[in-house]
Order: C-alpha cells, then structure tokens, then sequence
C-alpha cells in the first residue's frame, strides 16, 4: 500500500473512532475501560505499534507510515493517556533490552491496550540523582524481595506492571549496584497511593514496597547493570515527552495552543505575530523530534540529544504559559467552557520537572554534547554503603 493510500485509510479510521475532544489527565476507571477499549480498536486496525517489531506483536511497518498516521492524527486528542508509559518508555526498553520470552509476554498485551505500565525510578531521596535510590532487592533461593518506596510514578493507580529500578549491591559505586525488574503492581506487598496536584487530578502516585516477591525471570538485563538498562529507559522517556509518543495528543503544539487561539483576539497583528513564533518553535521541537526518531530507527544512538529534546519542549511549554497570560490576562486561568487553558497552565511547570530537571538537562547537554568539563564527581568511585545522599544519614 503506498503513503497516500495508507494515509486516505487512517484519517477514515480516524473519523470514524477518535475523539476530537477528551478531558485531560488521568481518567477514572470508566476512562479507564473506554481507553482500553479504544487500544484494542487501534490495534486491531493496525494503528497501534505501527513501526514496533511484528514478530513480538507490533506491525512491522516503517517509521513513514507511523509518521503518516500521527500527521492525519494531529487534529484529533487520542484517549490513550494511561498507555502514554507504556508506549513511550516501558515498552521500547522491552523491545531494546527484553528476553525474548519477556517480549511474547508483555508487548502485545501492551499494545493491545490489555495491560497498562508505569515507570518506578524516582524516590523521595533520589530524584534528579536517580542512581541514589534506596529501593533494595535481595535475592532468594527463587528470585527477588523487594523493600522501599517510589514517587512521582504516573498511572501507577491504574498499572498491572512496571519498570523497576532497585538496588542490588551496596558495596560497589552508586551506579554500578542497580538492577532492573518488571514488577507486578497486583503482587502482594505493593502499595500505591495518588498524589493530587495542583490541576486537582491525580497525575502522581506513590508506591511502598514491603517484601516484594519478584521471579528471577523478571530481571530486565544482568544483575547490577541497572544503570545501563536506566539510560536506555531515560532516552525513551526524553524523546516520548518531547515528541508526544503514545501520549493523548497527537498535536504538534501543546494542548493550550488552539485554546489560546480561541481566547485572545487573534485579528490584532501583534497578538498573531506572538502566535506565530509559537507556532514556529512548536514545529521547529516537532522536526527536531522527528529526525531523533528516524536515527533511532535506523540504529543511530541519539544520546544526550534526547535530553536537548526534553529541555526544548519544557521551555516550549513555559514560553506558552508566559504568552497566554500576557495576552488572555485573568481569563487565562479561569476555568471556563472545557478549561483546557487553564489546566494546561497549572501543569506547565512539571515539564521543567518530570523526566529530569532542566537543569539536569542543561548538564547533561554541557557534558556530552558540548565535550565541556563535567562537574566534580566526589562520589564516583565511592561505595554506596559509605555514601550519605538522600534520606541516608
């Protein structure tokens, strides 16, 4: 089937099944089921893991056709956001660093929509400093148990399994004693808890980890090279969020981009020339993207670029915040009519958050894409054990 072809069929499927509109954020378990749902009517047509291997349950096809499908996409807000992990971060790294039996298992269940994932990095005392988590795994005649607590985890409430990065050797340099595990976020022992922010909707969970049983099949990579599986998750996750992989909305421009449009008056030359610019550097961060994900497809490591990714967009959203108040004034973060403007202005902050600090992103890009002078390491070549970092003392 050619490209024309291809995309005269999806914007068909598209108008027959997607909606134009949806709340934002995490739904409830009604929201739940209707998005599942409409993951298996995806999969089922072909829409869902376009460009995904076909021997482990995607479609084989190549990143043109992916490419085609979201452009016929961008003018529809897809309810798919409890997958938004699973798509852009879990998956991915499933694919790149799974065993073949965990493949069979997990990704076509995924793609299918019959199963959700979150992401467990982050801890009260391990946030920008991933490798300072606490979390331990101690091994077991059978497997793993697992103590600590996670935060900041998305769709937890709502995710049969996740990504879990622990630690398995104290003894050993902070970033050389992680391993990584699939978790069942249904065993006995894990306890999640929604952390509602300040949109009013609970975008954030914390999980509490009590003697957590995991099978030694589960194990995601080699014992204690957590940290390598960790940077292959971490780009995943840097290119979804810059690039809306798998998220609910397909749009080249944030959410609050045509609410704006609908609130200012956009026949003052002034106001259409700021509009302009963020237009441009919406589609400058969506080019950008694109090329990143065409390297990667054709087994180019885009490295810390990813980062670059995720700090463009953070900075995209800001810049949005800044241009909606200035010109809507008050009505901007009033919550009128579907109240997309103001939610997406309450939420514009996390982006310079989750997935990494800007100014984490900033180091990283300084570091490994500038070739400048990295900060001070005093703890490289330390044993975790003698570290005091996080809630350690």
């Amino acid at each position: 089937m050619d490209l024309e072809e291809y995309r005269r069929r999806a914007r068909s499927w598209l108008t027959a099944n997607a909606e134009e509109t949806r709340a934002e954020g995490s739904p409830d378990a009604d929201g739940v089921a209707a998005e599942k749902a409409f993951m298996a009517k995806l999969y089922d047509a072909g829409y869902s893991g376009i460009s995904w291997p076909a021997e482990w349950g995607g479609q084989g096809l190549s990143q043109a056709e992916e490419r085609v499908f979201a452009e016929e996409a961008r003018d529809f807000t897809l309810p798919t956001y409890v997958f938004s992990i699973g798509l852009g971060m879990c998956g991915p790294t499933l694919v790149d660093l799974g065993t073949p039996e965990q493949k069979a298992r997990h990704v076509r269940p995924l793609l299918r929509g019959e199963e959700i994932w979150c992401q467990l990095f982050s801890e009260p005392g391990a946030g920008s400093d991933v490798a300072a988590l606490q979390t331990r795994a101690t091994r077991t005649e059978d497997g793993w148990v697992v103590s600590g607590q996670k935060v900041w985890t998305s769709v937890a409430q709502h995710a049969s399994f996740g990504l879990l990065l622990t630690r398995t050797d104290v003894d050993v340099p902070k970033h050389k004693g992680l391993s990584m595990f699939i978790v069942d976020m249904r065993a006995p022992g894990v306890t999640v808890r929604p952390l509602k922010d300040m949109t009013g909707r609970a975008h954030f969970n914390e999980i509490f980890f009590d003697n957590v049983h995991i099978p030694s099949e589960n194990l995601i990579g080699q014992v204690n090279d957590g940290w390598s599986c960790a940077v292959t998750t971490l780009l995943h996750e840097r290119l979804s969020i810059s690039g809306g992989v798998g998220m609910s909305g397909q749009r080249e421009n944030p959410v609050a981009f045509e609410a704006l449009r609908h609130t200012v008056d956009t026949g003052d030359p002034l106001v259409r020339d700021r509009l302009v610019e963020l237009y441009i550097r919406s589609r400058a961060l969506a080019l950008f993207n694109q090329r990143l994900a065409q390297e990667t497809k054709a087994g180019i490591f885009p490295g810390a670029r990813g980062s670059a990714a995720k700090l463009l967009l953070a900075e995209l959203s800001m810049f949005q915040a800044d241009l909606a108040t200035s010109l809507a004034g008050p009505q901007a973060v009033a919550y009128e009519e579907d109240g997309r403007l103001a939610a997406s202005l309450a939420l514009a902050p996390a982006l310079s958050l989750g997935g990494g600090t800007n100014e984490i992103m900033r180091n990283i890009i300084g570091d490994r894409v500038l070739n400048l002078p990295p900060e001070p390491r005093v703890d490289k070549t330390v044993p975790f054990k003698d570290l005091k970092t996080g809630t350690r003392q």
